[in-house]
């Protein structure tokens, strides 16, 4: 269970719309150990819904989408599908999916983007 604080600090972060907070939420949430933080971080950052903090869980390599945990990973799929407006994910995901160097990536965006057509 995340301590009550760590989840307040992490919705008041997603509320900001700084690109400090993406930041912040990047190097500490999606590099923490415990994978409920990491999975509620990657949430924030997908409801942000903005360039910066959709690319940090589609195109990273050990986050969001390409976390190691899978329950990480498919939380962080089913709130990108969750969004209602889609473009922007849309757009990194088929950036990813046509000029990304690893191959792990490029098919964990390509999965991706083929639910999102299913949705």
């Amino acid at each position: 269970m995340i301590n009550k604080n760590v989840l307040e600090i992490i919705d008041a972060l997603e509320a900001h719309d700084d690109c400090d907070s993406i930041r912040v939420l990047e190097e500490l949430g999606t590099n923490s150990p415990d994978n409920e933080v990491r999975e509620y971080t990657s949430k924030a950052l997908i409801r942000k819904n903005v360039h910066d903090s959709l690319k940090i869980v589609i195109i990273n390599q050990g986050k969001g989408i390409n976390d190691l945990s899978p329950a990480v990973a498919m939380s962080t799929i089913n709130e990108i599908l969750a969004i209602k407006d889609k473009t922007e994910v849309i757009k990194i995901l088929d950036d990813t999916i046509n000029m990304h160097s690893d191959e792990t990536v490029r098919e964990n965006a390509r999965s991706v983007r083929s639910l999102l057509a299913l949705s």
